[in-house]
């Protein structure tokens, strides 16, 4: 009922125990405010986070970091609306954020995109029509290009030059239409790019070919809520869901030269053959080289039972969120 933003110190590398758990208590050091459920949320720059409201509003907090405090530093109320801006009840969900400094692109259950620019009060650039189903995330693929995906199980590729209101590309699952929810684009290269969905399958595109995932893997028992390739050792990919399960995707080395010893401690592996993707490019996301037909996959918490609704992850260290009303932070990924 009463929605805020917060922000945490996590304390130092220090505190590690043997499990990787941060042994130390986080420390709050403020928060706002928030009206709305928080749907989505990005740092815009060290101090500026860009907010996602179900209300439609999109907001900037900045973080005074000198006596910690949050302020709202700029806001664009209902840039997601149903029926129009006006009406008090007429905002819709914003969905997704995405931001590539200055600029900041939205999606919500309206169908919009709006591209806005730190320090700018209208929109830059807004696609009424985009979509006409739900529009769950997006992604930057260049400066001047956006990913979207959607309900239907789309994705659909939006080059911000062009004033015309279509994709430049469509893409999508064949046949059943599995709403998808997340979406993200390997830091180096830009063609291939990760989806998730209502199903829990991985799917894996690489979009100078075809309008088909190049590789569809069986991944969560529900709704997977979030994808992230590690922002600089992409051979790493996390996932996690409803299901209660976060997985960790690793394509870096043979399985056959690795140590057992991560079959200890509670984690479960399961392996599958690269053999149905086709061959494209060296990216083991998109091969079938022999040296690279297995993936592993390590359940990273094997007993939990309630949703994992998000991660993210920036080297050895990986925070994730649950319905338990709990944040996690894992400080040694790769240990």
């Amino acid at each position: 009922q009463d929605n805020r933003i917060s922000i945490w110190s996590a304390g130092d590398v220090g505190n590690v125990g043997l499990s990787g758990e941060y042994q130390g208590e986080p420390q709050l050091l403020c928060d706002i405010r928030h009206n709305g459920d928080v749907m989505d949320m990005q740092f815009l720059d060290q101090e500026r986070i860009v907010v996602a409201s179900s209300t439609g509003t999109v907001t900037i907090f900045r973080h005074h970091q000198n006596n910690q405090t949050l302020s709202a530093n700029q806001r664009w109320e209902k840039a997601h609306y149903h029926v129009d801006q006006d009406t008090s009840c007429g905002g819709a969900a914003c969905t997704g954020v995405i931001c590539n400094n200055p600029e900041i692109v939205t999606v919500g259950e309206d169908g919009r995109i709006n591209l806005f620019r730190a320090d700018q009060k209208d929109a830059v650039r807004t696609i009424d029509n985009a979509d006409s189903s739900t529009l769950h995330a997006v992604t930057f693929l260049h400066t001047t290009e956006i990913l979207t995906v959607n309900s239907i199980g789309q994705l659909k590729i939006w080059d911000l030059r062009q004033q015309r209101n279509e994709p430049s590309q469509i893409f999508s699952l064949t046949g059943d239409r599995v709403p998808l929810h997340c979406v993200d684009r390997h830091p180096n290269q830009q063609h291939i790019v990760a989806t998730g969905g209502q199903d829990g399958m991985l799917s894996i595109w690489d979009i100078r070919q075809g309008t088909m995932p190049v590789s569809l893997l069986n991944a969560h028992e529900a709704e997977m809520w979030e994808v992230h390739f590690h922002p600089s050792n992409p051979d790493h990919l996390f996932t996690c869901s409803e299901d209660g399960s976060l997985w960790h995707w690793d394509t870096s080395t043979d399985i056959s030269e690795k140590p057992s010893f991560l079959h200890q401690g509670g984690r479960s592996t399961t392996y599958f053959s690269h053999s149905t993707i086709n061959q494209s490019v060296v990216s083991a996301w998109l091969s079938n080289d022999p040296t690279k037909d297995r993936m592993e996959i390590t359940n990273l918490i094997p007993n939990q039972t309630l949703s994992v609704n998000s991660l993210d992850i920036l080297g050895p260290c990986l925070v994730y969120g649950t319905d338990a009303e709990a944040i996690y932070v894992n400080r040694q990924l790769f240990a």
